[in-house]
């Protein structure tokens, strides 16, 4: 055929594909796939495209003998690439990219990902290896006729390759390690196979049905960032809160000469009145003190020092004292909670009670703790921590998955364990046989084999979440496994959709797509963009109005900050301005009593705590 070949996409869900949303234009992913015509593809060294390739149901479908390899008519260097595909039984297929059209066949020029059923197929190299190069050390593709998720990163530093959200492979184009592949494979012969160059991406033809869709591509400049996902920035500029700020108790060296930096993971204030900020170290100390314009904050005073119950260590640094909250009638009770990793038995999570010293408001008594919750962990990494309580008077408590690498337990999904998901419990009342009362309200109460003091599930590491003080909504950022961070509105009940999807996306080997169930993301982030969101919270302050109402949040590893607006009536988020920012990790976000907000970073000097100034 000479031109693109048009074929009505029928049903709602196609017409749903092969589009972009607003984040991955705001991130620069492009569409090489329409979902109606095959414009922007050709054969392999023809002008033209055959009728064996045709648009069904807004897939890229390769129907019938002879219809041939197929390549982009444009050339790619460097890259991401994502794709869905859906391979027939015992069916057999391929993507090549860095495709040259100076030999008789795709594959001798450009390397490919195998495509294939790999329960019926017969070829040894399976679904997602790079063939004969890279194999992978497990199986996450799904049945034949069933759709597959494709994410491919080609860069001169490292390339990757992930199927259904669960890595495959890393490797280096040109590198020792790959050269000696090379000359183990049948690609030896070919001298100019897998050269970096820029060239075309090819869809194979082995003899089967095979069909694509959401076809997105990427292209990436090496030394510089993926685009910014952002709608302008912010005239505002990160500067630190307390310069003059000394830590009682700390030392940036220990006794032995080795580096203690400080690690401030919570700012909070305790609403009775005093205007007192309270910051928590990750190492178990919570320091008091007050600052104004008058008073500059000077030095801090300890409140309660708990590193003989807290264990911290460098390389398990998602353990720690981790959540600080104030009981909303503090002024009466003196109560505040508390989140901490303890010595007392490995990879065990404490959410205790603590009481003021009935003798100096700026001390805490460290005899008064009374354990509520005391959780096992399975690994020492995703323990979520944050402890806040809601505009009901309730304390609400944030729980990863239990840590490794694609929930291996299946926590997320599993309403018997705490793990994974998001707490309810009341303070004020007990239970029988507990430190604490289950509200008869929460959504899970008398369903059996299910835990009573889940209010929302489907998490995989809540860090962190907050109530916005003027609208009650609660907010959560979830950190993602290897391609997605998000953002989530948490509902009662809700299911948050880890482990069958990673943000809008599916994962795993039994992973899902959208289900009417399954409460999707507000807003999403790729790994180009950054790799652990620090959630923070909705500013309501008022010495910034350019902030107020926006969603403050940031990414760990990049250091980089945005504010989200989001409309609740049309959930929908209208504006992701970025703020200047040092590009320091962030650990986390806080607020004062006043409402005025802060982010937290580790430090040497003890400068670790920032707040927002207009550059103007």
């Amino acid at each position: 055929m000479t031109g693109p070949v048009v074929l009505r996409a029928e049903g709602r869900s196609s017409a749903e594909h092969n589009t972009l949303s607003a984040y991955e234009k705001r991130a620069a992913w492009e569409l090489l796939f329409d979902g109606k015509t095959t414009r922007g593809w050709r054969n392999y060294r023809s002008k033209t495209i055959s009728d064996g390739w045709q648009v069904i149901d807004g897939a890229l479908t390769r129907v019938k003998n002879g219809a041939g390899d197929i390549v982009t008519e444009r050339k790619f260097l460097w890259f991401e690439l994502r794709l869905e595909y859906r391979i027939s039984r015992g069916g057999n297929s391929g993507v090549m990219f860095h495709v040259a059209e100076t030999a008789d066949r795709p594959w001798q020029t450009g390397p490919e990902i195998q495509i294939q059923d790999n329960e019926h197929g017969h070829d040894p190299q399976k679904a997602g290896w790079l063939y004969q190069l890279y194999p992978a050390n497990v199986d996450a593709t799904r049945p034949a006729g069933q759709w597959n998720e494709l994410y491919v990163r080609i860069a001169p530093d490292l390339c990757e390759i992930n199927m259904n959200g669960i890595r495959y492979a890393r490797f280096q184009i040109g590198s020792e390690d790959w050269k000696r592949r090379v000359a183990k494979s049948k690609f030896a012969r070919y001298p100019d196979f897998g050269k970096p160059r820029r060239g075309h991406i090819c869809l194979q033809d082995h003899g089967n049905e095979v069909a694509f869709r959401n076809i997105k591509i990427r292209e990436l400049t090496p030394g510089r960032p993926v685009p910014d996902p952002s709608d302008g920035t912010l005239p505002l500029r990160a500067v630190p809160a307390f310069p003059k700020l000394k830590w009682a108790g700390w030392a940036p060296v220990d006794e032995r000469g080795k580096s203690v930096p400080l690690r401030p993971i919570v700012l909070t204030h305790a609403g009775d009145g005093s205007g007192r900020i309270f910051v928590a170290t990750q190492r178990g100390v919570i320091h008091v003190f007050r600052d104004s314009a008058d008073h500059p904050a000077k030095k801090t005073k300890v409140f309660l020092d708990l590193r003989d119950r807290v264990i911290y260590r460098d390389k398990m640094n998602e353990e720690g004292f981790l959540g600080l909250a104030f009981h909303p009638r503090y002024a009466e009770t003196g109560e505040f909670f508390v989140y901490y990793t303890t010595r007392e038995a490995e990879h065990t999570s404490v959410i205790s009670r603590f009481r003021v010293s009935p003798d100096d408001p700026d001390r805490a008594d460290p005899a008064s703790e009374e354990k509520l919750l005391v959780i096992k962990q399975p690994f020492w990494n995703h323990n979520g921590g944050t402890v806040a309580f809601g505009p009901d008077g309730y304390l609400y408590i944030g729980l990863g998955d239990g840590g490794s690498a694609n929930d291996p337990y299946g926590n997320g999904q599993n309403l018997g364990t705490l793990l994974g998901s998001i707490l309810r419990i009341d303070v004020d009342h007990k239970d029988a046989g507990l430190n604490y009362a289950i509200p008869p309200d929460n959504p899970f109460v008398g369903r059996r084999g299910a835990r009573g003091e889940i209010w929302a599930y489907g998490f995989r590491n809540v860090w962190r979440l907050a109530f916005d003080r003027e609208t009650g909504t609660l907010w959560a950022a979830d950190v993602g496994q290897n391609l997605w961070e998000e953002i989530d509105i948490v509902t009662k009940g809700g299911n948050y959709g880890w482990n069958l999807r990673e943000g809008r996306h599916s994962f795993g080997p039994k992973g899902s797509g959208p289900r009417p169930d399954l409460i999707e993301p507000i807003w999403e982030y790729d790994h180009g963009v950054g790799k652990s969101i620090t959630g923070g919270l909705v500013y309501r302050g008022r010495r910034l109005p350019q902030l107020r109402g926006k969603y403050l949040y940031a990414d760990y590893v990049t250091g980089r900050i945005w504010a989200l607006t989001y409309d609740a009536k049309s959930n929908r988020v209208l504006r992701n301005e970025r703020i200047r920012s040092p590009q320091f990790p962030i650990i986390s976000f806080g607020q004062d009593e006043a409402g005025e907000a802060y982010f937290l970073t580790v430090t040497a000097d003890g400068r670790g705590i920032y707040r927002f100034e207009p550059t103007d």
